[in-house]
């Protein structure tokens, strides 16, 4: 029993002291829904799609598709998202960097779990090919990163102007 509550206490004193998910993005605009499980008396399992603008490269945006577990566990959200995401990227205007970057940069991250899980969006530039690339992926500090989605945007003209090369704009 005590140990019980030394347990508990513990997870709590954890979930205080760990930082707000952070989203160097702003939120994503949810797109639609579609449910996939249908429950009776709580709301349905679905399938949600989600769109993000990157918030350091203007004219790129990303879609992505995530699960939402409905039911009861679902609705007080204590359901554990299983980690099937996929993502799609494209340019969708001119292409325009608003300053420098780390490859693998973090442009979205959310929680996916009341602790453990948390998915991330992050960036990083081909400059050979000169395209941006993007890499949804789940972690779970016990288990790693089982999946993952890549998209790539490769910089293309928009109008008459030349596209920017994405490696003048990677730090270091």
């Amino acid at each position: 029993m005590m140990c019980l509550r030394s347990l508990t206490l513990g997870l709590a004193a954890l979930v205080l002291v760990l930082p707000a998910p952070s989203a160097a993005a702003e939120d994503p605009d949810r797109i639609f829904d579609k449910s996939t499980v249908w429950r009776p008396l709580t709301p349905n399992d679905k399938l949600v799609v989600y769109g993000i603008d990157d918030p350091l490269v203007g004219g790129v945006a990303c879609h992505y598709t995530q699960p939402e577990k409905g039911g009861i566990k679902g609705t007080l959200g204590l359901a554990e998202d299983v980690s099937d995401i996929s993502l799609s990227c494209r340019q969708v205007g001119p292409v325009q960097f608003k300053g420098k970057f780390d490859q693998g940069a973090v442009v979205f991250s959310e929680r996916r779990s009341l602790i453990f899980k948390s998915m991330q969006i992050v960036r990083g530039c081909d400059a050979k090919r000169n395209t941006l690339i993007y890499m949804v992926y789940s972690d779970k500090v016990i288990q790693g990163s089982p999946k993952n989605s890549t998209s790539t945007v490769p910089l293309m003209p928009w109008g008459t102007e030349p596209p920017p090369k994405c490696g003048e704009f990677v730090k270091g």
